[in-house]
């Protein structure tokens, strides 16, 4: 049968010849959303109206596919939860990741709801990056009967705020696609504002809302919380000493906590997340810029509760209308001159550049949330039992000259020891795993802190006792004072725990060596191991480390940038290249 006879009322339909055709025009042009809206529509008039309803057809569930493309898991909890609520209004939802998810099947798929964030500047999630191309390429398909929405994750601090969501968002409507609802863009804090935005969305789809039974996203008060962002763990420092040595311009710091009793787990892989307390010296000087001298009402929310450095367009914007002050407003309305102002400045820059009196109320209305901040566990459950280790290196630098600091790195290098706690809890990395088999073959390159996930990895294989090949390349800036790890390394080295290793320390010689250095001297043997079916890791930096390894790799795996890159995103579809970079 042709899809227009699927779409035509019978003609022994209990209406006149002028009416069948009246319908079969509308009925004909219509997308599964405007037949489904209709058939509630017809239902509700009736029941308004009193009248007995003949008995109805068995329900045709609206279906719905919820996309997802994600760096560090928190677009693929949205998805979850939303498949969840839209199962129990009676959808037929699916999730899918965009890194197993081919252009076509958007097609078919009805309806559409897109989560997607955004990573570095303005560029989509590795896992999502095939997709994303797909969705581009002067290739894409037309998606004329599919209705859609948007939901983007960001973070207001860097220019490209949502970029990615903004971009598929418009090629979507591009490519002939309906947009059910706008574009929702959600900073830092998104689970309110997105749980928010699903609910309302799948209101907007359901055709007879006032008979479904609505479920709230939020736990039920009387069940008990498990350790989470909100009810974090207070888990005691164990062990507090330095990695490297006192003569290191990159002071490393190695932190172990007691888990004794709090019941949490976690598997190599996985990070941890620091709820983070500012330096109350800095608290001081922000109280001193806005005016608030010895006002201690606020204290306790700028120590624990409220980013008191992150200056973000919106801040100034939101500054800008607070103070009416006209300067400040041409420069939130300049594009230019806002990014040069912003770039290497914090909130108390701003405070100091157009200085005005605040109120308590006032100076914490324009902070965001403060955030937690996510290292990732240097330790094996199985090896080390209670315990989760992290590997924390210290910010500090000057820029805009004034001297600064990581807010969670200093906290734990300068301002807490042994025997004090720390609040914390556990950020699954399903994505960063070992492999399955025991006896496959790993290859993990990273270079600073980078190393901490490896460090997990390699004393879960210690305690399972995997034989695998373990090759490890890393990178850091002097041999002498800068090996984190090094004895722990040296002995998996002995013990055949790590069966290759090749190190690259930056300034150990005139000319600078880093870890795509090293992979391109070993790039015969890497080729091998990758076509052995190896699995490669890459953890660090992604701004500078991540981005020159990616380009070393597909210069050793491709004649052209584009072989080499249809090489890697093989790998990423076999699941075999991963990364964990920040």
């Amino acid at each position: 049968m042709s899809d227009h006879a699927a779409l035509t009322l019978p003609r022994t339909a209990p209406f006149d010849a002028e009416q069948i055709s009246a319908l079969d025009r509308v009925i004909g042009a219509s997308n599964p959303l405007q037949r489904a809206w209709l058939t509630g529509f017809l239902a509700g008039l009736d029941a308004a109206a009193g009248k007995a309803a003949a008995p109805a057809a068995p329900a045709v569930k609206i279906p719905l596919l919820i996309l997802y493309g994600t760096e560090s898991g928190n677009t693929e909890a949205l998805a979850g939860r939303a498949k969840q609520e839209a199962a129990r209004r009676g959808f037929s939802a699916r999730v899918a990741d965009m890194a197993d998810t081919d252009i076509d099947a958007l097609k078919n798929a009805g309806n559409l709801l897109l989560i997607v964030s955004t990573w570095g500047d303005g560029e989509p999630p590795q896992r999502a990056a095939m997709f994303y191309r797909a969705l581009m390429a002067d290739s894409a398909p037309r998606l004329d009967g599919l209705a859609f929405s948007v939901l983007a994750l960001g973070d207001s601090s860097y220019a490209q705020f949502c970029e990615t969501g903004r971009v598929m968002d418009a090629r979507l409507e591009a490519l002939g696609a309906t947009r059910i609802a706008p574009r929702l863009e959600c900073d830092l804090d998104y689970e309110a504002p997105a749980q928010d935005y699903i609910r309302s969305l799948l209101e907007t789809l359901t055709p007879d809302a006032g008979s479904v039974i609505h479920v709230d996203f939020h736990k039920s008060s009387d069940v008990p919380s498990a350790i989470s962002k909100a009810t974090p763990l207070a888990a005691p420092i164990s062990a507090h000493h330095l990695l490297t040595s006192s003569r290191s311009d990159s002071a490393t710091y190695h932190v172990e906590l007691d888990l004794a009793g709090s019941g949490l787990t976690y598997e190599p892989g996985d990070s941890l997340g620091v709820l983070p307390e500012n330096d109350p010296r800095e608290i001081a000087a922000l109280k001193r810029a806005a005016g608030l001298g010895e006002d201690r009402s606020i204290d306790a929310a700028l120590s624990s509760r409220l980013d008191i450095a992150t200056l973000t367009p919106k801040l100034i914007a939101d500054y800008a209308t607070l103070t009416n002050d006209a300067a400040l407003a041409d420069l939130s309305k300049d594009e230019v001159k806002r990014a040069a102002f912003i770039e290497g400045r914090q909130v108390i820059d701003l405070l100091e550049s157009f200085a005005h009196q605040l109120s308590a109320a006032q100076l914490s209305g324009l902070l965001r949330p403060l955030q937690p901040r996510y290292y990732s566990i240097a330790s094996s459950q199985k090896l080390v039992g209670e315990e989760a280790h992290l590997t924390i290196a210290r910010l500090a630098y000057e820029s805009a000259g004034r001297a600064r600091q990581g807010v969670a790195s200093t906290m734990l290098a300068d301002r807490r020891r042994a025997g004090e706690n720390l609040n914390i809890f556990v950020k699954p990395n399903t994505h960063f795993r070992l492999p399955e088999d025991p006896a496959a073959s790993i290859i993990m390159v990273g270079a600073g802190t980078g190393l901490a996930p490896y460090r997990a990895f390699l004393q879960e294989r210690e305690a399972t006792k995997a034989r695998g090949p373990s090759w490890l390349i890393f990178g850091h800036r002097t041999f002498t004072h800068d090996f984190l790890y090094q004895l722990e390394i040296q002995d998996w080295v002995e013990r055949g725990i790590i069966t290759d290793l090749d190190l690259a320390f930056s300034r150990d010689q005139p000319e600078k060596r880093y870890v795509q250095h090293a992979l391109w001297a070993k790039r015969d043997a890497l080729k091998a191991r990758l076509d052995d079916g190896a699995t490669l890791y890459l953890c660090g930096d992604a701004k500078h480390m991540a981005r020159d390894v990616e380009a070393m790799l597909k210069n050793i795996l491709g004649e052209t940038e584009s072989e080499g890159q249809d090489k890697l995103d093989g790998l990423i579809r076999a699941g075999r290249y991963k990364k964990d970079v920040y």
